[in-house]
């Protein structure tokens, strides 16, 4: 079997929106059903502003005779930049491997696979549990992560008004008018978050903030929230009277409760227990929970990433590239 890598620019050239939506869907699907544990992933600080992580797994196939549909891994480094406060850069390698000879099928670069596939899961999220008629979205951020939301979900809602909000309202106006210009979308930036809430159906937080950006008497009911930006204990995007009033989605149950920075924060101080979430975004896709109850409902997905994410991403990338 010949092997392949994946550059960034081969990531961008293959890693289409929609192909991902749907392979990333498939994935939280498929491993919402299985009943095999995943392990969770390793982060090892190296320095104050640089850890290693290690992140291994696999996806299950029923019709597979050791039922075994993917499996590999994914390694990074994540460095800091500590000159632009909450930006980090990540750079490492999605690995999978043949399920049946054990063999390296190939590599893809992680921080393209990350930016594109993060996205796509919201994406997926936002496609389940926003109302039909969402058509208003607010971004907090104006990094990769805000683009790439952007460019994915305007894929499963359309968008007809996109708000961004940023600690640097000139950051956000450049980003704004370069978003509007690529996508064709109204896109503009908006000086006050409070102001960026007012109206959204949908809200992104893409940022690296330490403390909560987004508080819960500003998101009107009937909103849905990606809350993206945290990825471990710590820092948290929004309050915790949001996460209390919400209906709370995780990408894995036991990987928020090990470092879902918001709901862990809203443990401790007694507001919340493990029951406050409702499902994964899995059985919500396989029909096993409800998404949204009523119109009224907040509905919160707490994005940490996957590597099942990853590793079907890399899979498509490889499948579409061979074809």
């Amino acid at each position: 079997m010949s092997y392949a890598h994946y550059d960034p620019a081969a990531v961008i050239k293959w890693l289409d929106y929609p192909g991902c939506i749907n392979a990333v869907r498939q994935a939280m699907s498929a491993f919402s059903a299985s009943e095999a544990p995943q392990p969770l992933r390793t982060i090892i600080p190296l320095a104050p502003l640089k850890v290693l992580a290690l992140m291994p797994g696999f996806l299950m196939d029923e019709a597979a005779a050791d039922k075994l549909g993917i499996y590999g891994g994914k390694i990074i480094s994540v460095v800091r930049n500590p000159e632009n406060v909450g930006r980090s850069k990540h750079h490492g390698l999605v690995i999978v491997f043949d399920p049946k000879t054990g063999e390296l099928v190939c590599s893809a670069d992680a921080g393209e696979v990350t930016e594109i596939r993060t996205a796509c899961a919201s994406a997926v999220a936002t496609d389940a549990l926003a109302r039909k008629c969402a058509r208003r979205m607010t971004i907090f951020g104006a990094g990769a992560q805000a683009k790439s939301h952007i460019e994915a979900i305007r894929h499963v809602r359309d968008l007809d008004d996109v708000r961004i909000w940023a600690r640097d309202y000139d950051k956000a106006a450049t980003f704004a008018a370069d978003m509007a210009l690529s996508t064709g979308l109204r896109v503009y930036a908006v000086a006050s978050a409070v102001d960026a809430c007012k109206g959204a159906d949908i809200i992104c937080t893409t940022t690296g903030s330490s403390e909560p950006i987004l508080l819960r008497e500003w998101v009107e009911d009937g909103t849905h929230l990606n809350i993206v930006g945290s990825s471990g204990p710590g820092p948290v995007e929004v309050d915790n009277d949001l996460v209390v009033a919400s209906r709370y989605i995780a990408d894995s149950r036991r990987s928020v409760l090990a470092a879902g920075a918001e709901f862990l924060v809203a443990k401790e101080a007694g507001l919340i227990g493990d029951d406050h979430i409702v499902a994964e975004i899995g059985e919500i896709l396989n029909g096993t929970v409800i998404g949204r109850g009523k119109d009224t409902d907040i509905t919160f997905y707490k994005s940490l990433g996957h590597v099942v994410q990853d590793l079907c991403s890399a899979a498509y990338i490889h499948a579409k590239a061979t074809a």
